[in-house]
């Protein structure tokens, strides 16, 4: 007989996987010195908490992941940069906190950390707050946490939106790209005149006077070489100008800054800015548009039944899509597809400006056909 040794209830020896803990501390700069505050006296506790976890396969990582003499109320901290790289690494499994504020004092921020973490299956613990996402209580705490953050967020957009709408109110400049004939102040918070734009914003509200339509006049600035605004953001980006657009065109046409006002939901209230046209000139420019707007026989966008060939077709000599539209001449329909360079820049920016919708459906459609025939492609 074979003697074999006594039984301990296990037939196998069951192998737990190691999770890989990371310590995370942090100490900021108006915390007390008291005992708990200190990085080591943290790390300490959370070295014995993993002890304590052993049974669940938890192991320190040998890495130190300390924050110094910096705030929880910003996410921009070496150590935990460094210990993000990691978790995007694939070298964490938990991270593990004394405190949930050791973290982060911003529900918001916590909330992006933890959904970074759990975009990479890493859960996170506190060592003196029953808080693990491993556990389904710790996920639930999670869920509110979110709710929480989105709540935050909201009021605190609500609350920005209502000081923008009160700003504007009182004629001040609340930000965005300046228009072109002003220059931000290097102070910021308000805008002034650039005199050499200035001279160029009336000149192309005279050229739009005399050819009258936005068409003819994006057509004439782009030619002439003129572009668009150019300028620098407050990170020091440089915007550069470009080629004039329809709705580029139309935007500075409509803007009423050039007059002096600014506009917050269909009102206008006199701007803090000076003015670099006159009122006149403004209001025969936008008697122009709606003039043309309403004009009987243009082409309209959009779709008037059905489109076969809707996002399929492109312009050869421009490499743009097609789109369709149409027009009514006379009570008849006439379909088309026009190359969007044309709809952006004008009828002359592009020499294949739009085809019939029906001929070129049509020659599509026989060339399916053909193809559907060809016993060779069938065999």
């Amino acid at each position: 007989m074979i003697s074999r040794p006594p039984s301990n209830g296990k037939t196998k020896a069951q192998r737990v996987p190691t999770v890989r803990c990371a310590l995370y501390t942090r100490q900021s700069v108006t915390d007390d010195r008291e005992e708990f505050s200190r990085l080591d006296a943290q790390r300490e506790a959370a070295e014995a908490y993993v002890l304590s976890q052993r049974a669940r396969g938890w192991t320190v990582l040998p890495e130190r992941y300390d924050d110094g003499n910096v705030s929880g109320g910003t996410a921009d901290r070496p150590a935990l940069n460094r210990l993000l790289q990691d978790v995007d690494a694939g070298l964490i499994d938990c991270v593990l906190v004394y405190k949930i504020d050791r973290l982060s004092r911003s529900i918001a921020d916590f909330v992006r950390l933890m959904d970074r973490f759990d975009d990479k299956d890493v859960s996170f613990a506190a060592v003196t707050q029953q808080f693990d996402t491993s556990t389904p209580v710790g996920r639930l705490t999670l869920n509110l946490l979110t709710c929480f953050a989105q709540f935050e967020r909201e009021t605190i957009a609500e609350r920005t939106r209502d000081k923008v709408h009160a700003a504007r109110r009182r004629g001040r400049w609340t930000g965005g790209p300046p228009p072109l004939g002003y220059d931000v102040a290097p102070e910021g918070g308000r805008i002034e005149v650039n005199k050499t734009e200035a001279k160029r914003v009336r000149a192309i509200f005279d050229l739009h006077a005399k050819l009258e339509t936005v068409t003819k006049t994006v057509q004439a600035l782009n030619e002439r070489g003129w572009k668009t605004k150019a300028w620098t953001t407050r990170r020091g980006r440089t915007r550069e100008g470009g080629r004039w657009t329809k709705g580029a065109l139309r935007t500075l046409l409509t803007n009423h800054v050039h007059v002096g006002r600014v506009r917050l939901r269909g009102e206008v209230f006199d701007g803090e800015h000076p003015a670099i046209l006159d009122a006149e000139v403004f209001d025969r420019a936008q008697a122009l548009i709606a003039e043309a707007t309403h004009k009987p026989g243009v082409p309209r966008g959009g779709r008037r039944g059905t489109a076969l060939l809707a996002g399929l077709l492109h312009c050869a000599p421009c490499n743009a899509s097609m789109t369709p539209t149409w027009t009514k001449k006379r009570g008849k329909l006439y379909r088309y597809y026009v190359c969007r360079t044309t709809k952006t820049e004008g009828w002359g920016a592009c020499p294949s400006p739009s085809v019939p919708a029906h001929e070129i459906e049509t020659l599509v459609v026989d060339q399916i056909r053909a193809i559907g025939r060809d016993r060779a492609l069938q065999a």
